[in-house]
């Protein structure tokens, strides 16, 4: 496989990280059903138009007419219906579109059809444009978008939907992506289908608006709901769906991802991936990994290659040896570079949260590899068949966790682009700077840390100032800590200084056990503490007030207002923590979503 076809598709099957497919087929739905909404959305027409009008004089090597008639045989041949022939499909015709770019300027019009069918069955065809933009040959790429105009402008719909009225169809032509977007399955008659209020779209719309019914999974014994406060319903809350008794089990929770402190990383007392503590002398160790990492068992070692540890820290092949072809040979020297700085940078600094980020984001990438295998087995399978449990992908719990605005360090953006880029080329593009701080901030804000048996005593003492610490929730305090992850029906629980819940990690391992302290009622709102709310011995009530809200504030940036905080207040005088309100918040598309506004356009236009 050539750098050009591993950049094509590596990012086209990527694109979840930016997380646009659904969205785009949700406002497309509000787009047809409402009439303000529509309106604002004429900013992003123009994005499409400026790239195609470009394109409007047929190329040199091709007469219109031989673009209509070549148009015509691509229309006629049958398009794959299941999603893993789609795949395939998509795959094959990529490839065969770079052999024939190889073959010169002759086969630049059967190169340009095999993008333009490979265009046909993707489901966001503006991105795939976009890719195909700054990766195919320009003349190419010039055919492909002459094909894309004849396919818009040429009817191809059935008779009936002609008879709209004037005023209907002027509407829809100023603001339809039917007319200006891309040809695709999805943007022919496949497109109309699937955005018509009247066919599957409602399944689209109920898919977005409906996330919170099948999230948390019904066995798990909670519901995510709006918080009774928050006229906006934007902020949610966790509540259980049954009574509880105080020590009772509510749920357990695997972490989607986990990372040991940095002072343990190498040190052979605790498992790298599943966080058990490891007998002296037991922990197996990798023949090559430039983090120090260490398991308790070879099943650890092997699910942590698989979800993060070869693309981020292994030479290995990250493609299936169908699709590899190869490459990892011929990249194996760049990828051993640009791991060798990325592990140097994160040992520098110390942090979790880095960490904690790249391995999202590699699990991300490695469920989407794990799609393209023919046959699927082992445990690259058995990871896109956990991740299949739900219709929901990660990004889509991602994406609605609360956050505080950060910024990415630079540096460490460069160099994690590096690292994705190397195993696979174009797999770099997938991540910016701003994507990236938003993961990271999202990691900051909810990773909960995980302590065993009240935690340890023998955490070397930050030497950063207070304000830039990380901080973990955990209510024994980050400092006695082992390590931390993201559990994501977690996430949604808030801090109480009076919790309902505590977590336990009872197990031995980073599982989280949430326990009830005190009786719970169907429907009662679950909290936690963040942070220590004990009073220590040589504090005063006010004093063990302050550190714990001035911790929160530090932490998580909100001034905590809970019945113990308000209570406790000294004569009504109440101390600054240098936070007025609070500064989390959700991604921009899920406040549009939540609250239903549509006051801003989806995809933004870049000027």
């Amino acid at each position: 496989m050539s750098s050009r076809t591993s950049a094509i598709f590596t990012l086209a099957s990527v694109t979840v990280l930016g997380g646009l497919v659904a969205y785009a087929v949700y406002f497309d739905y509000k787009r047809r059903n409402d009439t303000e909404f529509r309106k604002q959305l004429k900013k992003d027409r123009k994005r499409v138009t400026k790239q195609t009008a470009q394109t409007q004089e047929p190329s040199d090597g091709a007469t219109i007419e031989e673009l209509r008639a070549a148009l015509a045989r691509v229309r006629s041949e049958d398009v794959p219906a299941s999603a893993e022939a789609k795949e395939q499909y998509f795959m094959a015709q990529v490839g065969m579109g770079e052999q024939l770019c190889a073959q010169g300027p002759m086969f630049h019009m059967p190169a340009a059809l095999s993008f333009y069918r490979a265009l046909r069955v993707y489901p966001s065809p503006v991105e795939l444009i976009a890719i195909y933009q700054s990766t195919v040959p320009p003349p190419v790429f010039k055919i492909v978008m002459e094909l894309t105009n004849l396919d818009v402008s040429t009817p191809s719909s059935p008779p009936e939907r002609s008879a709209r009225t004037h005023s209907e169809a002027s509407e829809e032509d100023e603001t339809s992506p039917v007319r200006t977007g891309p040809p695709s399955e999805t943007s022919s008659q496949e497109w109309d289908r699937l955005t018509d209020p009247g066919s599957q779209t409602p399944a689209v719309k109920a898919r977005v608006e409906g996330y919170y019914e099948a999230f948390p999974p019904k066995s798990m014994n909670v519901s995510v709901l709006p918080a009774p406060s928050d006229p906006t319903k934007v902020r949610k809350v966790l509540v259980v769906t049954r009574n509880f008794e105080a020590g009772d089990v509510i749920y357990k929770e695997q972490p989607v991802v986990a990372v040991l402190d940095a002072d343990l990383q190498g040190k052979e007392a605790y498992c790298s991936h599943c966080l058990r503590h490891i007998q002296k002398g037991m922990a197996i160790r990798p023949d090559q990994d430039r983090l120090g990492s260490v398991y308790c068992s070879k099943d650890c070692q092997v699910k942590a290659k698989v979800e993060s540890q070869n693309l981020l820290f292994g030479l290995e092949p990250v493609l299936p040896a169908e699709l590899d072809k190869g490459m990892s040979l011929l990249t194996r020297p760049q990828r051993d570079a640009a791991q060798a700085k990325y592990a140097a940078h994160l040992k520098s600094g110390g942090r979790s949260v880095p960490l904690l980020a790249a391995r999202f984001v590699a699990k991300q990438v490695v469920i989407e590899t794990a799609k393209m295998m023919p046959v699927k087995t082992g445990p690259l399978a058995d990871e896109l068949t956990a991740a299949s449990a739900s219709e929901y992908s990660l990004y889509d719990h991602l994406e609605r966790l609360r956050f505080v605005e950060g910024k990415a360090n630079e540096e460490g953006t460069s160099l994690l682009c590096d690292v994705l880029g190397a195993a696979l080329p174009g797999l770099e593009k997938s991540l910016t700077e701003e994507r990236h701080a938003v993961y990271q901030g999202k990691m900051a804000y909810n990773a909960i840390g995980v302590c065993y048996s009240g935690g340890r005593d023998d955490k070397p003492t930050p030497t950063e100032r207070p304000e830039d610490q990380e901080h973990t929730r955990t209510p024994y305090g980050t400092s006695r800590q082992i390590g931390s992850g993201l559990y994501l029906v977690s996430s949604y629980i808030a801090h109480s200084c009076d919790p309902s819940a505590r977590p336990s990690f009872s197990s031995g391992t980073s599982e989280l056990t949430l326990i009830a302290t005190r009786p719970l009622k169907e429907g009662d709102e679950i909290t936690m503490a963040y942070v220590d709310i004990s009073q220590h011995t040589e504090e005063t009530p006010v004093e063990a007030r302050r550190r714990r809200r001035v911790e929160l504030a530090r932490g998580w940036r909100f001034k905590c207002e809970c019945s113990r905080c308000v209570s406790e207040t000294a004569d009504g005088h109440e101390s600054d923590v240098g936070i007025e309100k609070d500064e989390s918040k959700v991604e921009e598309v899920v406040t549009r979503v939540e609250t239903g506004s549509g006051a801003e356009t989806f995809l933004q236009d870049p000027a």
